[in-house]
């Protein structure tokens, strides 16, 4: 294994520029993460850490050895793909040894590496099968397979799981998760995946049109969001945004909607009088008994998952109702998870609150995090 060094990379195809000067250090050993929507340049960065891509400007170093200049054979790198990249005519066996024969290994090397690859992924009964003879899920553990045989400093995963049904994603993420653990190899994963961006890394890379909008744990990054982008993109549904604006004495924040709510016991004086974004997650807003709430959502759409339930409306205001009724006020819509036992009708108002120390503030033209109260 060896450590990553990534420092200002740029990358331009001709007049546009599609990553911004981007500098991670990666620990050897360590699980990286990279997510973003499609088109933030996550592939990108990806692919110049391989060497498929050419570097504008910066430089990447893998194991303190600068890689700019190096071809993708001589980075001491394996990739895994999201289409496999399998040779249909080769059995199993073949397609994991074929990197080796090519750089000229042994044939007993080759026979123990690809065998205890194959011990590793469950794929010792299949060896013998063409590609097409497996399943998607087995066709991904050889893409693993043929990686894991060249013994590399780094793996450089590329949405692998993208082709593969949610219950064998589930599966295949725990499979790479614990596989990594084991082998203590390096390692860079590209996904747009939140959940599976926040269940396989050690640390994230949040990206967004070329830039790292933020590097940390994922506990951290869904917690203490750096941007709303970050906020709307960690966390399954999104946080709840809402215009408000601090009171001059930052005891309390009144939105824009018509509720106001209290500061949770922290002042705020440093933002008073200054109009912000308050941001809430779904999963800290709660039921409870009238009279004790923060606002009523008069509900609109409910969502069964189970163990829990999204409650879609609009935001009232506390004790609201006559002017909600003649259509005064504003509104908001917002989600809500609350527990499946929760009995919820469409139309009906529920009274909420928000869960202490868990609201979010954010500068409403840069988005940049402010405060949490």
């Amino acid at each position: 294994m060896a450590d990553i060094a990534i420092r200002n990379v740029v990358k331009r195809y001709g007049d546009t520029q599609v990553i911004h000067g981007i500098s991670i250090d990666i620990a050897a050993g360590e699980l990286i993460v990279i997510v973003g929507p499609s088109g933030c340049g996550k592939s990108t960065l990806l692919r110049m850490v391989a060497g498929l891509e050419v570097i504008t400007e910066g430089e990447i170093s893998i194991g303190g050895r600068v890689v700019n200049r190096l071809e993708p054979k001589d980075r001491n790198i394996a990739m895994v793909f999201q289409n496999y990249a399998l040779y249909p005519h080769m059995s199993v066996f073949d397609n994991m040894a074929y990197g080796l024969k090519i750089a000229g290994r042994p044939k007993g090397e080759i026979n123990e590496r690809v065998q205890k690859a194959a011990r590793m992924l469950e794929l010792s009964e299949l060896l013998d099968r063409r590609p097409r003879q497996l399943s998607g899920g087995q066709r991904q553990r050889v893409a693993m397979g043929r990686a894991i045989v060249r013994n590399p400093a780094v793996f450089l995963f590329d949405e692998p799981l993208s082709n593969l049904d949610a219950k064998l994603r589930v599966q295949m993420r725990l499979e790479i998760k614990q596989l990594q653990r084991s082998l203590a190899t390096t390692s860079l994963y590209v996904t747009h995946d939140q959940v599976e961006a926040m269940t396989l890394a050690d640390r994230l890379v949040v990206m967004n049109q070329g830039v790292a909008e933020q590097i940390d744990t994922p506990l951290e990054i869904y917690e203490r969001p750096a941007s709303t982008f970050v906020a709307s993109f960690i966390g399954s549904p999104s946080m709840n945004f809402l215009p408000g604006e601090v009171d001059g004495d930052g005891t309390s924040i009144a939105l824009a909607q018509g509720p106001r709510l209290r500061a949770m016991g922290q002042a705020l004086g440093q933002h008073g009088g200054r109009s912000i974004t308050l941001g809430v997650r779904p999963e800290h807003l709660a039921m409870v008994p009238e009279g004790e709430e923060d606002f009523h959502l008069q509900v609109g759409v409910v969502e069964t998952l189970g163990a829990d339930i999204l409650v879609h409306g609009k935001l009232v205001e506390a004790g609201a109702a006559a002017r909600q009724a003649k259509g005064e006020g504003g509104s908001g819509i917002i989600a809500a998870r609350l527990p499946g036992s929760a009995r919820v009708l469409e139309g009906e108002r529920l009274p909420l609150k928000v869960a202490s120390g868990l609201l979010h503030l954010f500068d409403p033209e840069s988005g940049k995090r402010l405060v949490e109260v």
